[in-house]
């Protein structure tokens, strides 16, 4: 059975060895799965605010995704909220996406064998995934906020993903993916901060192994790029 160790934030991505799973659950990742769904060509991540509009030069018609300190990067088409984006809007694009978390995972994780992602919504194809390639060390990586504090829903999410592939069950799941509503989640119900974090966007972030698919990620001449792989 494959070592599996959960690590923590921008300095626990760096020290992602073998199998790693960089997990974001508000919202980076949560968003990506859902923008799959949404039937996006590619999504692309990336570290910098800079660095995604140097590359919108060279693939024009793709959409800026992003945020910084919650918010929607200045220029960009969208912020970093599942319920806001317009599948019509992206559907068949190339998305250029840059956030506080969970990109900057993927750019650190440099030690990394393999890089896929994990959230809520698909925690249980990202355990399969583990047992279908059974490697030596897997890293489940919670980004936290902004990749410098930690975040209950992330930490749940790892907790999680490990009972999945040890067989263990975890005790009161359910109730705490509920409890996040209060603990770790509050903001989305600051009436003063919906624009921001709407409301909706907890609960599409909590409902758990939603989608039956991973995203791994890859490289190739203009950075990273992610691919969805069916379970």
């Amino acid at each position: 059975m494959s070592k599996i160790n959960i690590l923590h934030l921008i300095e626990g991505a760096k020290q992602a060895e073998g199998l790693t799973v960089i997990i974001d659950v508000f919202r980076a990742i949560s968003l990506e799965c859902y923008l799959y769904d949404m039937g996006v060509k590619e999504i692309r991540p990336i570290g910098s605010v800079e660095d995604a509009f140097a590359l919108h030069e060279e693939i024009p018609d793709s959409v800026l995704i992003g945020e910084r300190n919650g918010k929607k990067c200045d220029g960009f088409d969208f912020g970093n909220s599942p319920s806001t984006v317009l599948p019509d809007a992206v559907k068949g694009k190339t998305i250029l996406h840059t956030t506080s978390a969970g990109t900057q995972g993927i750019v650190n994780a440099t030690k990394a064998a393999e890089i896929i992602t994990g959230s809520l919504v698909n925690a249980k194809a990202v355990a399969e995934y583990i047992k279908k390639k059974n490697p030596e060390t897997v890293s489940l990586v919670c980004m936290g906020n902004a990749g410098v504090r930690p975040a209950a829903e992330d930490e749940l999410c790892a907790e999680y993903i490990k009972s999945l592939v040890e067989g263990v069950e975890l005790p009161d799941f359910e109730q705490r993916v509920a409890d996040l509503q209060r603990y770790g989640g509050e903001h989305f119900f600051d009436e003063n901060r919906q624009e921001i974090y709407p409301k909706e966007d907890f609960f599409m972030c909590v409902k758990y192994d939603k989608f039956p698919f991973v995203i791994r990620i890859e490289k190739d001449e203009l950075g990273f790029i992610t691919k969805r792989e069916f379970v």
